[in-house]
């Protein structure tokens, strides 16, 4: 599936320090985001953008730029979170008894869709469209 169309109008980003405090603050932000388009359940939106950002700041470099959209096509909320690191996330099988690698599985699971794409002055987007 290819990326979202997003809306021309496009609010302004969220700019991380690669720190512990990343997650809880990029959850709030689209907490706030989620209150101005009048979405009551912003549960899947929390979730997914906290593991975005946690792999960005487990995997990724520099900081972290979180923008919450509207795919102008069908209203949908759309999550992209951008790092500098050259990785490329993939989600792994499951491991019994792992405690970390399934943070992208439940990204799969809970988005419409998900993806990455590649920035031309490096780094990568990771994206995912909100059900």
């Amino acid at each position: 599936m290819s990326a979202p169309t997003l809306a021309l109008e496009v609010p302004l980003p969220l700019v991380l320090e690669p720190t512990d405090r990343a997650p809880g603050v990029a959850r709030r932000f689209l907490a706030e985001r989620f209150r101005e388009w009048g979405i009551a359940d912003d549960g899947d939106g929390r979730l997914v953008v906290c593991e975005l950002v946690t792999n960005s700041l487990k995997h990724g470099e520099g900081p972290i730029v979180v923008r919450v959209l509207r795919d102008e096509r069908d209203g949908h909320p759309v999550v992209e979170v951008w790092d500098g690191g050259p990785g490329r996330p993939v989600v792994r099988p499951v491991t019994p008894g792992a405690t970390s690698g399934r943070g992208l599985r439940l990204v799969a699971e809970v988005a419409w869709a998900w993806g990455v794409r590649p920035l031309n002055e490096g780094g990568k987007v990771t994206w995912a469209k909100i059900r």
